[in-house]
């Protein structure tokens, strides 16, 4: 795939200290293909980019399309990369900080549904938006995703 070309998404993953061990802010995305998968269906909130836009900007973006919520101030901890199976690169920075699910005014896409119906129905970006343990985290996140729990991990031991 030539770089011009090449997928590129950015997010923030929110994290939150707790007694029982560090907590990070995933959602379900919505639709379909995912209404009834828990296991690699949950994601960091970000979205896609177009080259000319800074990766922090459309981080910060994508968090309030995504969650219909400011993106929180404070120290953003980079996470770095990393490339998903599909081939898209995402790049994600921690911040600490805490937000109440119920808030959460998911941003929506249209799309064909059912295949060749000629019909299109809205679905919510992210169906459900939960705090979740980094050890659940790690078994519900898209498998890529879960180096930047790791990283996470690493950062706030």
């Amino acid at each position: 795939m030539s770089p011009a070309r090449e997928r590129r998404s950015a997010g923030l993953l929110l994290f939150r200290r707790t007694d029982a061990g560090p907590e990070v802010l995933l959602g379900h995305m919505g639709g379909p293909y995912f209404a009834r998968r828990d296991a690699g269906a949950w994601t960091v909130p970000k979205g896609e980019y177009a080259p000319d836009e800074p990766a922090w900007d459309a981080a910060r973006r994508e968090f309030q399309e995504e969650l219909g919520l400011p993106p929180p101030d404070g120290e953003a901890v980079p996470l770095g990369e990393v490339r998903q199976a599909g081939g898209k690169t995402v790049t994600v920075w921690a911040v600490e900080a805490d937000l109440d699910p119920a808030a959460v005014v998911p941003g929506t896409f249209t799309m064909e549904w059912p295949p060749r119906s000629g019909r299109t129905q809205e679905f919510p970006e992210l169906d459900r938006v939960a705090w979740l343990p980094l050890d659940r985290a790690r078994e519900l996140i898209v498998k890529a995703q879960a180096a930047f729990l790791d990283r996470l991990a690493e950062h706030s031991s």
